[in-house]
C-alpha cells in the first residue's frame, strides 16, 4: 500500500490528479484497507476498477461493492470512484458506456493493481474466453471491453490489455503457494496462460507482491 500511494502522490505532484485501477476478487481486501490509511491528497485520486462483473453495484459479487466497502474509509472516502457497470440491457452495451466513462478521465493510467486466478487468468482474460485475442491485442483501440468466459461465471467487463500495460505503475497482489506454482510457470516455460501476456507485453516490468 504504501509503494501504491508513494505512485499516486507522485502523479498528483505532477499534473495534480491520479488516476488508480484496481482488481477484485478475495486478496485485496486488506490491501484495500491498508492504503486508505495512506496520508494522501485523497479529494485528487480517482479509482476505477481492472474488471467487473455484469450484476449491480448492490451485489455481493460486485467488485464495486468490495471497493467501497474496504477503501473507501477515512480520508479515502474523498476519492472519486469511476465504476465499469451500469444498467444496460447487455454487457456489450454496457462496456461501450464504460469506454465512454472512462475516456473523460486522465488516461494513461497512473497505477494498475492485478490479481490472478489459479488458471493464470488476470483481469477478465479468461483463458476461455472467445474474444481473447482481441482482449489482448496490443493495438486494441477499446478501453473496456465485453467477456464471455464459461469459467468466469457470469459475463463480465474488463480493461483491456493494451490499457493497462500503458499505466505507469502494473503491480501483481498474489496469495498462496498455488498461485506463486502458476505465475512461476508463465515466467519460465512457453506456457500460453493470460498473466504471461501481461509480463511479456508491459513495456516496464511488474511488481510482483506475493504472500503465503
Amino acid at each position: 500500500a504504501s509503494v501504491v500511494a508513494d505512485v499516486l502522490r507522485a502523479a498528483i505532484e505532477k499534473r495534480g490528479n491520479a488516476l488508480l485501477a484496481v482488481s477484485g476478487g478475495n486478496t485485496p481486501g486488506m490491501f484495500f484497507r491498508e492504503l486508505s490509511r495512506q496520508e494522501l491528497d485523497w479529494d485528487n485520486v480517482t479509482v476505477t476498477l481492472v474488471d467487473e462483473r455484469f450484476v449491480p453495484e448492490d451485489s455481493s459479487r460486485s467488485n464495486a461493492r468490495l471497493v467501497r466497502e474496504n477503501l473507501f474509509q477515512g480520508n479515502a472516502t474523498a476519492a472519486r470512484f469511476a465504476g465499469l457497470f451500469s444498467d444496460a440491457s447487455t454487457v456489450e452495451d454496457a462496456a461501450g458506456r464504460a469506454s465512454e466513462r472512462l475516456r473523460n478521465l486522465p488516461l494513461p493510467l497512473d497505477a494498475v493493481i492485478l490479481g490472478m486466478g489459479t488458471d493464470g487468468h488476470t483481469a477478465s482474460f479468461f483463458p476461455d474466453a472467445g474474444n481473447l485475442e482481441s482482449l489482448l491485442a496490443p493495438s486494441a483501440e477499446a478501453i473496456v471491453a465485453p467477456v464471455h468466459a464459461a469459467s468466469g461465471g457470469e459475463p463480465r467487463l474488463t480493461l483491456t490489455l493494451a490499457r493497462i500495460v500503458e499505466a505507469g505503475f502494473v503491480a501483481l497482489h498474489i496469495e498462496g503457494a498455488e498461485k506463486r506454482r502458476v505465475l512461476e510457470t508463465a515466467l519460465e516455460t512457453e506456457a500460453h496462460l493470460p498473466i504471461g501476456a501481461v509480463l511479456d507485453r508491459a513495456p516496464q516490468p511488474v511488481r510482483v507482491f506475493w504472500a503465503p
